[in-house]
């Protein structure tokens, strides 16, 4: 029977820590730290998530400011606003909800973001930090990860670490820092040849492919810890499900994230890591 990684409980603990730290920061600077959320169009996920990203800065005592722009907005517009929140002094973060519309261009979005509030880790200027294990700033999701296996206990160093996707946003990155941490790693993805064998080798398996429930038992090594990325809807019955068959792989995992409540609060925790991060990094007296 695996140990279940509690992420609503993780996420908890290290928002009240931030709170505390908050706390301080506000007493020797005379402000909070601050995030401005920018979202075009009307996505009903994006505005949910804007909307857990506002209760979170709250709960930990940041100041935040939404921006929410209608979808036919052009790119000067959204550049322009960009821009202002990149010279006030008050928003330390900045984060531009995705996907945005088709008729603007993303990447030439992201870039526009000053590296220094890019609390998402987008920018190609963050990315190659992290490439070299010299940054401030982690892309959010593959930091949860990481935070939950440090707090539940589970060494990386040695082990086979098998992550499957490589998305610029999660897989990519979850291999660089399960990397940094000394595990032996693997990259899988669409092209991967034998995927049962290779995902049955890891000790470690970060599933994050988008696909609901597509590891079952068979892609579990005995005793690995399994971490499951995805966020799908079951087609049978519409339910919340990850990508890992938990029913089947719980009962052979060490250990193993549910869906909902193992990565996902892990990631808007992480963004309010980052944005505490960069406040302190822009001239703040702690």
């Amino acid at each position: 029977m695996a140990k279940l990684i509690d992420g609503k409980a993780i996420a908890a603990e290290i928002r009240r820590e931030i709170a505390a730290d908050t706390e301080k920061f506000k007493k020797e600077n005379g402000y909070a730290p601050g995030l401005a959320v920018v979202i075009v169009g009307e996505d009903p996920a994006s505005q949910v998530y804007v909307r857990n990203k506002h209760r979170a800065c709250e709960e930990v005592g940041f100041y935040s400011r939404g921006y929410e722009l209608p979808a036919d907005t052009d790119e000067k517009t959204l550049l322009a606003l960009i821009d202002e929140l990149n010279g006030d002094d008050s928003i330390h973060g900045i984060l531009v909800q995705l996907p945005l519309p088709r008729h603007l261009d993303e990447e030439k979005i992201l870039l526009a973001i000053d590296p220094k509030k890019d609390v998402d880790a987008f920018h190609p200027y963050n990315v190659g930090r992290i490439m070299i294990g010299n940054y401030d700033f982690l892309p959010c999701t593959p930091a949860g990860v990481m935070a939950l296996l440090e707090r539940s206990g589970v060494t990386i160093e040695g082990k086979e670490c098998v992550v499957v996707g490589r998305s610029n946003i999660v897989g990519k990155p979850q291999a660089l820092l399960l990397l940094e941490k000394n595990g032996t790693v693997t990259v899988c993805h669409s092209r991967t040849k034998n995927l049962r064998e290779v995902c049955r080798r890891a000790d470690i398996l970060v599933a994050a492919i988008g696909k609901p429930e597509f590891f079952d038992s068979s892609y579990i090594k005995e005793g690995a810890v399994v971490i499951d990325v995805g966020m799908n809807r079951r087609p049978a019955d519409g339910k919340l499900c990850g990508d890992v068959d938990f029913a089947s792989v719980e009962p052979i995992a060490s250990a193993i994230t549910p869906v909902p409540g193992g990565v996902g609060p892990m990631t808007i925790t992480m963004l309010m890591k980052n944005t505490f991060t960069a406040a302190k990094k822009q001239g703040a007296k702690v």
